[in-house]
């Protein structure tokens, strides 16, 4: 079984909730945008041979005002419940709602897991008010995805996507599953680290050509993390099909590909 861990919902409905200057940002690095229907990207899954995909909700309303709903990703795990698994977005500046909405992401909606896009909402991986909903994650066995590295949103700053934070939270909450997506560019040495001294950290490759990832993520995927390291697509800005092409042929050894696209999500996502 073939899982892609981290995928993006750009649907028109999605879309419609995206702020004007986000979206003229992505007119102009992929030289306008396209909407893809839920059977588009099965398609594109279907093309690649890729069995199940997460699909993320997004919330940072309380900074932005950009809000891809949690009720929107359920519909589309509702429609395909063998083929999405959806992650629910909560915005921690909402206090004691936002826990809240994890739970109802859980128990009301079927959602799986949490993404953070820690740029988005101004707000760290290990700020305090990050914390509550943490725990309850970590109550719950959700896995969370934390965006790290670099970004293209003008106007949002990078310090808030240092993967180094992580190590804080990995500590705090032994039990959380976390994954850094991105392998954390251009500081992998730092994402790379944190994981490797974290047992319950991952990292996926998530919005990359395998083509390009850089030689030590590489190296480091093929040896120490091969337990660690994920399937990403960051769909649809690649296509599933090119990063399993690319990854074929890359210098992996076919034991690193299997857990890498099947053992690994299995294990952090919690499925049999």
């Amino acid at each position: 079984m073939i899982i892609d861990t981290h995928s993006q919902l750009w649907t028109r409905e999605a879309l419609a909730s995206f702020p004007p200057e986000m979206l003229r940002r992505y007119e102009k690095m992929f030289k306008g945008i396209k909407t893809f229907e839920l059977e588009d990207i099965l398609a594109d899954m279907d093309e690649a041979g890729v069995d199940k995909s997460v699909i993320v909700a997004v919330d940072a309303e309380t900074v932005l005002r950009y809000k891809v709903p949690n009720e929107l990703v359920a519909k589309a795990v509702r429609a395909y419940p063998d083929r999405f698994i959806g992650f629910a977005g909560v915005d921690p500046h909402k206090g004691t709602i936002a826990v809240d909405e994890v739970v109802k992401s859980v128990e009301e909606l079927g959602l799986s897991g949490l993404k953070f896009i820690p740029h988005l909402i101004e707000m760290s991986p290990n700020d305090p008010r990050m914390y509550p909903v943490l725990e309850k994650a970590q109550e719950l066995g959700l896995p969370t995805l934390f965006h790290t590295g670099t970004h293209f949103h003008t106007g949002a700053r990078l310090k808030y996507c240092r993967p180094e934070t992580l190590d804080d939270v990995a500590i705090d909450f032994p039990d959380l599953r976390i994954i850094a997506a991105h392998f954390g560019f251009p500081w992998f040495y730092e994402a790379l680290a944190v994981v490797q001294k974290n047992p319950n950290v991952y990292f996926n490759i998530a919005g990359w050509s395998p083509k390009y990832i850089p030689e030590y993520v590489m190296r480091m995927m093929n040896g120490p993390l091969a337990e660690r390291a994920l399937l990403g697509s960051d769909f649809p800005l690649l296509s599933r099909s090119r990063i399993m092409r690319e990854l074929k042929e890359a210098p992996i050894s076919d034991d690193t590909l299997q857990r890498l696209t099947s053992t690994n999500p299995m294990t952090v996502l919690g499925l049999t």
